[in-house]
């Protein structure tokens, strides 16, 4: 079990307390701290502690004695740590987005490398040829948007705000695909004529403060002022999409292919090790509709929330995929916890403080993040109380 140091990341939608309050360092500079990375990521890799003075990249521990850290099973099945564990404070809401499917983003890859498309380059869409099917656990009140609504909920919101009235006959003569691509293709004057009487309706209501986040106008007014220079067509989906409000301690899964944008709060997110965003809006990034389009599953979806046990000491967040699935561990006072970790882990320490005993005793403080190679036996003990979450593979 070695002590880990992520990586954080200073996205402009970032908020500038959380993270440095949580990680227990300054932001004099007042500077966004969007994402902390743990994990073996190119483009973020972490670092391990291996004693007081000696340091190394995760991903060169890992290589080193891959059956060790990995298990014999991962190591033939995935060759390495086959998932990427973040904190994210949401203070400004994210792009429209979708994650492609592994066979996808393997031929996507492949095209940007054979066009040349430079990794940094602000344009270049698959930075990795991995999927990036994901789960976030809310550390705070989480507000999302989560795949298309069901046929009679968006009939209802086009019937029922003035300016999407046209768009009924789109939808029932070519159902969600064609009303997507409708209005994602939408030229930019005709948009422009569409949405301004609903930015002129919502965004005084939403200044003088009548409008509840449960309803989409809060989010559609707080994007107008967001992204004021242009009406963005990253709007329809705030209305065609499902408004979710995950309370702390509740999570949700999002596989390949699941259109989403995160709108505030703070949360736990574990994904795949990938870096793969098709963007469609909303955001100051590289937006390609055409790439969204292309990967977007044209479904409805009713989300399905996991909730927090409260009965038992772990909850572990089962996903539909091999590549990972998320613990949260809450200990009382004076109470003790034993686990093997069934291939590698990393841990992140939420509340509290407590001692790991492993091959060495290993203190476990707010904000500290711990490696666990395959196959190791933890116990750990606090007398104060502890809360962790684990990244970790399924059994």
């Amino acid at each position: 079990m070695f002590e880990l140091n992520g990586k954080v990341q200073h996205y402009p939608w970032g908020g500038n307390r959380f993270i440095p309050e949580l990680l227990g360092i300054s932001n004099e500079e007042n500077r966004p701290f969007a994402e902390y990375w743990m994990g073996i990521h190119p483009s973020s890799p972490s670092i391990i502690q291996l004693s007081k003075n000696a340091f190394t990249g995760l991903p060169d521990l890992i290589r080193s004695e891959p059956q060790r850290y990995l298990g014999k099973d991962l190591m033939y099945s995935f060759g390495d740590l086959p998932f990427l564990f973040k904190i994210l404070d949401v203070k400004d809401m994210l792009s429209i987005q979708v994650h492609p499917s592994k066979t996808e983003a393997e031929k996507g890859f492949d095209a940007e490398e054979a066009a040349k498309i430079p990794m940094n380059a602000p344009n270049r869409n698959y930075k990795d040829r991995n999927h990036k099917p994901e789960i976030m656990l809310a550390l705070s009140d989480f507000w999302l948007l989560h795949g298309f609504k069901n046929a009679d909920l968006l009939l209802e919101t086009l019937s029922n705000y003035e300016v999407f009235n046209k768009l009924i006959p789109v939808f029932e003569q070519s159902g969600y695909k064609g009303l997507y691509q409708f209005v994602m293709e939408m030229p930019q004057d005709e948009l422009n004529s569409l949405l301004q009487p609903l930015a002129d309706k919502v965004i005084p209501l939403y200044n003088s403060g009548e409008i509840p986040k449960s309803s989409p106008d809060f989010w559609a007014a707080r994007a107008f002022l967001t992204y004021p220079e242009v009406l963005d067509r990253g709007i329809f989906s705030v209305y065609f999409f499902n408004l979710v409000n995950l309370k702390l301690g509740e999570a949700i899964f999002q596989g390949a292919g699941v259109p989403h944008a995160y709108l505030e709060g703070q949360n736990v997110e574990l994904m795949a090790n990938s870096d793969n965003v098709l963007r469609g809006g909303l955001t100051p990034k590289h937006v390609d509709v055409p790439e969204l389009l292309k990967h977007t599953l044209f479904e409805p979806i009713v989300p399905q929330v996991m909730y927090t046990q409260t009965n038992t000491q772990e909850t572990v967040f089962e996903c539909p995929v091999p590549d990972f699935c998320l613990s949260f561990v809450q200990l009382g006072k004076n109470e003790s916890f034993k686990c093997t970790a069934n291939g590698p882990e990393i841990w992140f320490i939420l509340e509290g403080n407590g001692i790991a005993s492993a091959i060495t005793k290993v203190d476990l403080l707010r904000g500290k993040a711990f490696f666990v190679a395959a196959g190791e036996t933890i116990s750990v003990k606090t007398d104060s109380g502890l809360e962790w979450v684990k990244a970790l593979v399924p059994k």
